[in-house]
């Protein structure tokens, strides 16, 4: 089995309005992921990397041990959730990356986090 088909990440962005301030160019979006192991054996996840896109294209890079403060282990067929957030400069930008993980026997894979949009819904007038 292929690296990238032992694990499932998906994500959901959201807006959270109570925490921003357009006028002052802070647009807060929380984001929970899902990580589902798919194979036979267990995995952690160790690390994370983070490539963040603001709508102006300036780019920050976030990396780490673990998520949320933890290094979850997950055994085959559960999943691990968790929410988190990032704070823009512009009301649209882009998440991507990558989790580091270990499996039972000791080898390290890495688990593509496909590209995700933060946008502030759009306002109907």
């Amino acid at each position: 089995m292929n690296e990238s088909s032992r694990v499932c990440v998906q994500v959901q962005s959201f807006y959270v309005e109570s925490q921003s301030a357009p006028d002052e160019d802070r647009y807060v979006f929380a984001y929970t992921i899902t990580i589902r192991n798919l194979g036979r054996d267990n995995v952690q996840l160790l690390s994370r990397y983070w490539l963040i896109t603001n709508g102006n294209g300036r780019e920050t890079e976030v990396q780490g041990d673990g998520v949320i403060g933890e290094q979850p282990h997950i055994a085959p067929g559960d999943e691990y959730q968790y929410t988190s957030g990032a704070v823009l400069e512009t009301p649209m930008g882009t998440m991507q990356g990558h989790y580091v993980m270990i499996d039972d026997r000791g080898e390290q894979f890495y688990v593509d986090i496909p590209v995700f949009r933060l946008a502030v819904p759009s306002r109907i007038h």
